[in-house]
């Protein structure tokens, strides 16, 4: 990969902004991106802030001790739960925590770090409250079943400059009830970094149905609905995840621990130098990109705007490299919406699906068919893309067991991994020069049969894109306290594996190299 000079960063980002949108379409050849080579290692002084950071005392309270979903709701807990005013933060920066007790109650918030932190899982930042909760209103239902959270703030929360980029969880305890659930946050820094792991929560929001049945998936027609018009916000909290099992710790905190803590887990553990943004950093901050060596996507990440893809496109063809350690990814085009009170980037709605229309998979969603069609081919980006069934599990079979990805993994041609792809994932490889093909299989689900394909394709500045086609991917890496693994779909996932391991260290260390 091309190094970039930090006294040549406006270089790049004016470059980045001259790239335009319709160079990143496919099909569209583009012009060099100018860049500028600086010899030294990617890497900034702060290069070991991560390792430095697990050595700090960890603790498993971060854990909920006693939950309870309200029956009636299938999802929330009305005892005690809230939403942040933000899906981001910088340091220095503030963010307003919004929380609701039914009954009303005094309650607390203990803050924590998710990370490694010798296997504990977290680290306690601070200790908040007590609080005064009282009950706040259930949002109206609004234009396109709009449920936005209107409620007082808690607290103003100022971020301190010594707490390291993570995803954060505030848990809240009910003094009344006992009852706990999260709100969860993401800081951020601007650090060069080797990686940047970018959180799926768009995805997290497109599937919270808070307060019950009120996800981008519900129309009031079907409980899986994937048409247009219908609006969510960030401005509610996260409702108890609604697939594939039962997970009482994603009460607030998305899905989080579902895909993404265990490769976050993983690569902590090992020191690797990272940084943490949201979907919406790379929607609204695309430039921000460029001061990464490798952009990682994890787990569930189906939620991309125009914005997204350009940003992630351009970034690529300006020599960043991309680890979709994800399925499904980039599937569901948004658009991504200011709050009713103008604070930008809290409302989304899906308006389209990236890619061209598959018989298959279109027709086992309800008005799929209805959607325009036109966003770009979600393949040119990712190396392969979502097809039908979509959903389903498989082994994730070695092509080329020459190939340095499956160097020391002891991976034989044939040789599968069992269970680590799924519950949804990536066939239908694109068309792009020098692209390679390193697992594949066939894919098992009530839905039918299908191909999973496994690629990596080299960029113009000699960096790589992989993707692993599955949301799984980070099953086979580590098992983080609290952890519960998916239910089988096609495949039964089996756990932390050392050829994963092996396989994913040969390719971060490799793109690190670069």
């Amino acid at each position: 990969m091309t190094k970039f000079h930090p006294n040549n960063r406006r270089e790049v980002l004016k470059a980045m902004a001259s790239f335009g949108t319709a160079a990143l379409l496919p099909g569209v050849v583009s012009g060099p991106l100018t860049v500028f080579a600086d010899e030294g290692h990617f890497s900034s002084r702060h290069s070991h802030l991560i390792h430095e950071e697990n050595t700090n005392p960890g603790t498993r309270e971060w854990m909920l001790s006693k939950t309870a979903i309200d029956p009636n709701t299938k999802f929330r807990c009305p005892s005690i739960e809230g939403y942040a005013s933000n899906t981001s933060v910088s340091k220095g920066e503030t963010i307003s925590l919004h929380v609701s007790c039914n009954p009303a109650s005094k309650f607390t918030i203990d803050l924590y770090r998710s990370g490694y932190y010798n296997g504990t899982g977290g680290r306690k930042i601070a200790h908040l409250g007590t609080f005064n909760g009282k009950t706040q209103d259930d949002p109206v239902i609004g234009n396109n079943r709009l449920r936005e959270c209107q409620w007082e703030p808690c607290l103003e929360l100022t971020i301190k400059e010594d707490w390291i980029s993570g995803v954060y969880l505030c848990k809240l305890t009910s003094l009344e009830t006992g009852m706990q659930s999260y709100i969860t946050f993401i800081i951020k820094d601007d650090r060069k970094v080797d990686f940047l792991f970018q959180c799926s929560d768009t995805t997290w929001n497109a599937y919270n149905r808070w307060p019950s049945q009120y996800s981008l998936y519900d129309n009031e027609e079907t409980v899986w609905y994937w048409g247009a018009g219908v609006d969510v916000s960030f401005d509610r909290p996260y409702g108890k995840y609604c697939q594939i099992f039962d997970a009482p710790l994603t009460t607030g905190s998305g899905e989080w621990f579902c895909w993404e803590l265990p490769i976050a887990y993983w690569m902590e553990s090992r020191g690797y130098d990272v940084s943490y943004c949201s979907n919406i950093d790379t929607h609204a901050y695309g430039q921000d990109l460029m001061r990464a060596g490798t952009l990682i996507s994890v787990g569930h990440d189906e939620y991309y705007s125009m914005a997204m893809f350009n940003n992630v496109r351009a970034a690529i063809r300006g020599g960043l490299n991309v680890a979709f350690l994800s399925g499904n990814t980039c599937c569901g085009l948004l658009e991504i919406k200011p709050s009713s009170d103008g604070r930008p980037n809290r409302i989304i709605s899906r308006v389209d699906r990236f890619g061209p229309r598959d018989k298959i998979g279109d027709n086992l969603f309800h008005s799929m068919e209805t959607l325009p069609r036109t966003a770009p081919n979600e393949a040119d980006l990712i190396g392969a893309r979502s097809t039908g069934p979509v959903v389903g599990g498989a082994d994730y079979i070695c092509t080329q067991p020459d190939h340095w990805l499956f160097a020391n993994s002891g991976m034989k041609k044939g040789e599968g991994i069992p269970g680590l792809v799924g519950w949804e994932w990536h066939g239908d490889p694109a068309d792009i020069p020098g692209l390679e093909i390193v697992a594949q299989g066939t894919t098992n689900s009530g839905s039918g049969t299908g191909t999973y394909t496994s690629t990596i394709y080299p960029g113009p500045k000699g960096n790589l894109v992989f993707n692993a086609s599955s949301c799984w991917w980070g099953d086979g890496l580590s098992e983080p306290p609290g952890y519960v693994r998916p239910a089988a779909h096609g495949a039964t996932p089996q756990g932390p594996d050392k050829r994963v391991q092996v396989i994913t260290a040969n390719l971060l260390d490799h793109l690190k190299a670069q």
